[in-house]
């Protein structure tokens, strides 16, 4: 240990107490709560429905307050543990060649991290979602996604590592600037690849059949100027009664989605001022700045890793006796989640005034009232709490809360 493992420790500690702290102010003022519902909300919600969504939100806390505890614990066995050590020495007497080895190492700990993620996530499925009403997925598709995850990791992750090691090798003392432009050419790559080939792998996507809400729907698009390469209606109900729409892909793959169970509970107004909500991020280039912004910390994170990837105490500091580019690209994904998440309140504001300027494109195109119907439907169908505590809203939700959404919109009504 050094300097360093210290300062890890104390931003892991750091990190972990404030996660917990958010997690039980979330928990006990949902709680306080659970028994009456928002005057704003009581004509369309039940006291019933108001309680579940109460339940539901305290059991995800607690799940939550343990992934966060067993996740604080594997880092620690992963880095000053020794794990990380252990698995580099090991891959070092299978493959000598350091850019076949180096990528061995980093694939076989993210297959471990999602072994030892899979537990957690099967009672969150067939425990937690399903002692609430909202699973539909059985074990076969459970276990088919997870396979189909790792296989998809294996196909496309391999031979970018591949080309993200081999440039740190040969680039010179600018690597860092080839490598984040790999990375992000690959990212546009697969945002424009998934709508077409990766997404339907997982779920079934076919046209909208109901001409009616077709034809508004697309009535929308055509005074927006927008031209999508179609309106699908994914399956969402095989795994889930939750609800959803969005869009993805750009070009010529962009698509508009709508979940079956989001046509089943909206009305086609509702559905329209949905759809008019997620227009608005495109129309008000929220897709765009994003992707910058993830570029632009893409940029950072590169060129901080440039510095750390010569520096010995980065190493010994997480427990990794024989530095190696592998090595220093493990240790600071690992790592700088610890560091980052101090930016989470910054980032959730940014996603949340992005929300607010979608809904009042959507109320401007379809009203404010057909928006607040469907918001609120949705609240009750997914159990959204009402009544969230600020502070962790303000660090963990990328969507305004539900009393100040419905108020902002309130505020446009005629």
């Amino acid at each position: 240990m050094n300097e360093f493992s210290i300062v890890f420790l104390a931003a892991l500690a750091l990190a972990t107490a404030i996660h917990s702290w958010l997690a039980l102010r979330q928990f006990h003022r949902v709680g306080e709560r659970r028994g009456e519902v928002p005057a704003a909300f009581r004509e369309q919600i039940s006291l019933q429905a108001h309680q579940k969504a109460a339940d539901y939100t305290r059991a995800r806390v607690r799940v939550y307050l343990l992934d966060q505890v067993l996740g604080a614990v594997i880092l620690l066995i992963w880095t000053l543990g020794g794990g990380l050590a252990l698995m580099d020495g090991w891959w070092r007497e299978v493959l000598e060649n350091p850019l076949f080895g180096g990528a061995g190492l980093i694939l076989s700990v993210f297959i471990i991290s999602g072994l030892l993620d899979l537990p957690l996530s099967a009672y969150r499925t067939f425990v937690l979602e399903q002692r609430f009403g909202f699973n539909r997925s059985s074990v076969s598709i459970f276990l088919i996604d997870t396979l189909k995850q790792s296989a998809l990791m294996l196909l496309i992750g391999t031979p970018l590592i591949l080309a993200i090691l081999w440039v740190m090798t040969h680039a010179g003392p600018y690597w860092w600037l080839y490598a984040w432009l790999l990375w992000s050419a690959f990212s546009l790559l697969l945002a424009w690849l998934y709508p077409a080939f990766i997404a339907p792998l997982f779920n079934r996507f076919t046209a909208l059949e109901d001409e009616t809400l077709k034809a508004r729907l697309e009535g929308l698009l055509k005074r927006n100027g927008f031209a999508p390469n179609g309106i699908f209606v994914a399956d969402g109900s095989r795994r889930s009664s939750h609800g959803n729409a969005f869009f993805s892909g750009f070009g010529a793959q962009k698509r508009i989605v709508l979940y079956d169970t989001l046509l089943g509970s909206l009305e086609p107004e509702e559905t329209e001022a949905v759809l008019a909500h997620e227009l608005g991020h495109f129309r008000r280039g929220h897709i765009r700045k994003q992707m910058a912004m993830g570029m632009g910390f893409g940029l950072l994170a590169f060129g901080l890793l440039g510095w750390l990837i010569d520096q010995n105490w980065f190493y010994h500091g997480l427990g990794v006796p024989q530095p190696s580019l592998a090595m220093a690209l493990v240790l600071f994904l690992f790592v700088s989640p610890s560091f980052s998440f101090f930016l989470s309140p910054l980032l959730a504001w940014f996603s949340r005034r992005h929300e607010y300027e979608a809904d009042d494109f959507a109320a401007h195109q379809t009203g404010a009232r057909p928006l607040i119907q469907a918001l609120v439907k949705l609240y009750r169908d997914n159990a959204n709490t009402l009544t969230p505590d600020p502070l962790y809203s303000a660090f963990h939700e990328t969507h305004p809360p539900a009393p100040l959404r419905i108020a902002h919109l309130e505020g446009k009504l005629d």
